[in-house]
């Protein structure tokens, strides 16, 4: 029950109306039994927004596109490995101190380590946007060798190099890279365009660990060609869930059930389809 003693979280970005993180972090807190509630908040203004949380003293903040980096001068502090990676997903009001963290990294890594180890493995990256910078600084903390393909060669080349990784000016078709793990790390396959495929499907070979941070559809065709071929696959709801439960834990000090995490977002997205399908429908009639 909310009350004068409920502590207020949220996500600030722009848009946030398709964000899935209320419904985490909401089902989190229910089952924690934490006195809190999280919200989704539109924002234009980041500085304002920010003045915003140190006047009404909110607890904390999920940080989202596009305002990852620009948050940066804004804070207190920064954790060590935000600072490194140049980028906060998470923001912790303690005692009135605003500390940037980033989880999206640890999201990542634990995903990966759930399946393979990573220390000596070859991963090609596909992307160099703010969730690649962070798999890619987590993948280097692990031990694994990077190699990176992004449209934007400028970008990509940028990274690869802050990170002492390979840049690939083109995708290799046939097993000249060899990788154990391919993560696509862009938007491509993402709804609605969800028919699209960030690599050539000659890259995807038996044994491989193919990993999507792209869950709108949760089954990206990606993940469904890599099933197809023999590839052991992880879908984008595992990287959200695992990221999001690290913030919980900067924030309260808790450790939430990846599990529920999971099906509470399965449930979402189920949902959201079914109610898409049925305004298709109607709007057919």
């Amino acid at each position: 029950m909310i009350d004068a003693h409920t502590q207020l979280y949220g996500i600030i970005g722009h848009p946030v109306k398709h964000s899935l993180s209320p419904i985490i972090h909401n089902g989190v807190f229910r089952r924690l039994e934490i006195n809190a509630v999280y919200l989704a908040f539109e924002v234009s203004d980041l500085k304002k927004a920010i003045d915003g949380v140190r006047s009404l003293g909110l607890a904390g903040l999920s940080v989202t596109i596009p305002f990852k980096t620009e948050i940066m001068p804004l804070l207190d502090e920064l954790d060590d490995l935000a600072a490194q990676i140049q980028a906060v997903n998470t923001l912790h009001n303690k005692a009135g101190k605003l500390i940037g963290y980033n989880t999206d990294w640890l999201g990542a890594v634990e995903a990966l380590q759930g399946k393979i180890d990573l220390p000596g493995k070859k991963t090609l990256l596909l992307g160099a946007g703010g969730a690649a910078r962070a798999i890619a600084f987590g993948l280097k903390k692990a031990g694994g060798e990077i190699f990176i393909y992004n449209r934007s060669p400028e970008k990509g080349a940028k990274l690869a190099k802050e990170l002492g990784a390979v840049y690939l000016t083109k995708l290799p078709i046939t097993r000249e890279l060899n990788p154990e793990i391919i993560i696509n790390a862009t938007s491509v396959g993402m709804a609605p365009e969800d028919e699209q495929i960030p690599c050539p499907i000659s890259l995807l070979q038996e044994g491989m660990l193919v990993m999507d941070i792209v869950y709108r559809p949760w089954q990206t065709k990606l993940l469904r060609e890599a099933k197809k071929r023999g590839c052991q696959t992880i879908d984008g709801l595992e990287m959200l869930a695992r990221q999001a439960a690290a913030q919980t834990e900067i924030w309260t000090g808790y450790q939430p059930d990846i599990t529920l995490i999971k099906e509470d977002l399965q449930k979402a997205l189920a949902l959201s389809l079914s109610t898409h399908e049925a305004s298709e429908e109607e709007s057919k009639k």
